[in-house]
């Protein structure tokens, strides 16, 4: 009897350290690092007041592709006052951006097939997920840092001109 009572003992030992070292607490976090996202020269951008008179020049970057829409400048740190992404569509309609996995605030600016500015989203909040619609249809979308449009004058009638890097 000595010996069952011993057996079961170490058994129930066994089973109580095998369960215990298999916890979720001795995980360790896996921390995977990535490389920041930076700048990349595709373009340059002129903002041209509706008078004519060149507003501000800009080195942008293009996204072009369906991932380059969706992802947009998502997981940026920063960018310069001088840079800006230019969102290119094949057709004029209504667009509408949100704010997800962006960490700086941005002016959203969309503009018109003919490149007329047609609204702005000013000081878009960095990783809200409200929707930030144009006020009417828009082929391109010009994405700088917030407060920038306020600080340049940038307003209704102006328009943007550009040309891709070879």
């Amino acid at each position: 009897m000595k010996k069952r009572i011993l057996s079961l003992a170490s058994l129930s030992l066994f089973l109580s350290l095998s369960f215990t070292s298999c916890g979720d607490d001795d995980k360790k976090e896996e921390v995977i690092e990535t490389d920041p996202i930076t700048f990349t020269k595709e373009g340059e951008l002129y903002m041209i007041k509706a008078s004519g008179d060149t507003l501000k020049k800009l080195d942008i970057e293009l996204a072009e592709s369906d991932y380059e829409h969706q992802t947009g400048l998502m997981y940026r740190e920063s960018m310069e006052d001088d840079q800006g992404m230019l969102f290119v569509y094949d057709d004029a309609r209504v667009r509408s951006f949100y704010m997800k996995n962006t960490y700086i605030p941005l002016d959203i600016i969309y503009y018109a097939a003919d490149s007329t500015l047609v609204s702005i989203q000013k000081n878009a909040t960095p990783r809200d997920e409200t929707s930030l619609p144009s006020e009417g249809p828009t082929k391109f979308v010009l994405e700088i840092n917030g407060g920038l449009s306020d600080a340049w004058g940038v307003e209704q009638g102006d328009k943007i001109s550009f040309k891709k890097l070879d």
